[in-house]
């Protein structure tokens, strides 16, 4: 936190407390109705916690308002400034999942003899996807997966999509099907989705999969990466889902609802905050877990956090930044300057959700090479 911030904290704290008289009562009762959050566990919380039973204790022989005021706004200047949200590295975590999906395609090669395919289709020359394309080709390669690779022109007709989807879909070797999105605006992007046989469906986009996560007691094939990417993050942090609040914040088919899905799938309880939500800083201030996927740059401020919550940034935006020598830097949809100061652990922009999509997918890939071949 800035330092103007931590002075502004001061002058509240000070201010709160300058009515205060010589009367220990008195000055008990206004420490006692601030109301400080447990989710603060900060050394400053638990200073501010001993001081209070320390005051309360010593009525018989009180201090000075002059002397509780300034030992007060010292604690809370510290907790302003000390409060530090632990991050949550993607990054990290994805290069463990990679380690692991490494171990079981080694183990699947040595027993059967199959390694698992990837076939990835790429329609026009937007550079967004053909850098997405080329990570995940790489990631492959990382993993010992086969990639199929097929790059169409722009103005490629949506029949010579299909067709080669269809090959793909007959083809034994290829486990998983990934058409990068978006697609021209020429072509139906749910036509070309559909056509994406379900057991090949790694993106978990074909609709009997989002039906399947929908409903109770039945299991999609496959979940979508990118949320299934945000849960598995909360899993490996160790962060409880069941009882617990949540909010996402955005409703697309690709992110938005299926994270929603899988958190109440979890036993959370779940809102959804959109862009016809009344009031949504007041919904969002309420959760326990935020997911925030709605492609607006440091839409989502620190005002919105409630302190001690967890928050997922699934976006990625470009902001100008003359300093950077591309021109711009990458931004996620929450202020992490300021939700990491309230927050108790938050994802940052890069290095969070961005790398887990990607291991998911190989994830995803593995599974569905597993069921084709019956191994275990």
């Amino acid at each position: 936190m800035t330092s103007a911030a931590a002075a502004a904290a001061t002058s509240s704290a000070t201010k709160m407390f300058s009515t205060a008289t010589d009367n220990c009562s008195h000055r008990i009762f206004l420490v006692t109705d601030l109301q400080v959050r447990r989710p603060w566990r900060s050394s400053a919380f638990l200073r501010t916690s001993r001081t209070i039973c320390t005051h309360a204790c010593t009525a018989a022989s009180p201090r000075s308002s002059s002397s509780v005021i300034n030992e007060l706004a010292n604690i809370f200047t510290a907790m302003a400034t000390e409060a530090s949200a632990k991050v949550i590295d993607g990054k990290s975590v994805a290069k463990e999942i990679r380690e692991e999906i490494a171990s079981e395609i080694s183990r699947m090669k040595e027993s059967i003899g199959v390694v698992p395919g990837l076939a990835v289709i790429l329609v026009g020359d937007r550079k967004d996807s053909a850098t997405y394309v080329r990570n995940k080709k790489k990631a492959c390669e990382s993993v010992g997966i086969k990639s199929y690779e097929v790059c169409l022109a722009e103005d490629s007709s949506e029949q010579e999509v299909l067709k080669y989807i269809s090959g793909f879909n007959d083809d034994p070797s290829v486990n998983g099907i990934l058409v990068q999105l978006p697609l021209p605006s020429h072509m139906n992007e749910q036509n070309v989705l559909t056509a994406v046989s379900i057991e090949k469906d790694v993106d978990g986009f074909n609709p009997l999969n989002i039906g399947c996560l929908a409903m109770r007691d039945r299991e999609p094939l496959f979940v979508p990466c990118t949320p299934k990417g945000c849960i598995e993050l909360l899993h490996r942090y160790g962060v409880p889902i069941k009882g617990k609040r949540a909010v996402v914040i955005g409703r697309s088919n690709i992110v938005g609802m299926p994270a929603a899905l899988l958190l109440q799938r979890e036993d959370a309880t779940v809102s959804v905050v959109h862009s016809r939500t009344k009031n949504p800083e007041e919904i969002t201030r309420e959760a326990d877990i935020v997911i925030a996927a709605v492609g607006q740059a440091n839409m989502v401020r620190g005002s919105w956090i409630k302190p001690g919550s967890v928050v997922i940034d699934v976006g990625i935006n470009p902001v100008e930044d003359a300093e950077s020598k591309r021109g711009y830097r990458l931004a996620g949809d929450v202020c992490y300057e300021e939700a990491s100061k309230i927050a108790s652990a938050i994802t940052p922009v890069p290095g969070g959700v961005g790398p887990m999509t990607i291991a998911m997918l190989l994830s995803n890939t593995l599974a569905a090479a597993k069921r084709a071949n019956n191994f275990q």
